[in-house]
């Protein structure tokens, strides 16, 4: 079964108010046997003109998974607290591919 990646666009307008949703989101984010891989940091556009003010990815078991996990009452409070936190906030659930047998 191939694993899944939630990956996220956003910009925080409100920093404060953006900490209650990453204190929360993370263990519902563990809860669904998902990992961050990666949550801010650096970027550079190596090509093209996206420019994302931030990124986060993240890594489930499957498809399924992650979209259980959106699913989720956790989840859904979760997000109730980042409501008015973030300007821009644009998440895409795509399936990765099998890894060959080693």
């Amino acid at each position: 079964m191939a694993a899944a990646y939630l990956i996220v666009e956003s910009r925080i307008s409100d920093p404060e108010r953006f900490k209650a949703y990453m204190a929360a989101a993370p263990a519902v984010v563990r809860a669904f046997a998902g990992e961050y891989l990666v949550r801010g940091g650096r970027i550079a556009v190596l090509e093209g003109d996206w420019t994302p003010p931030r990124l986060t990815v993240l890594r489930y078991p499957s498809f399924e998974a992650a979209q259980k996990m959106y699913d989720s009452p956790g989840y859904h409070a979760a997000r109730q607290l980042r409501d008015g936190a973030t300007a821009l906030f644009n998440m895409v659930l795509v399936e990765g591919v099998d890894a060959p047998p080693t």
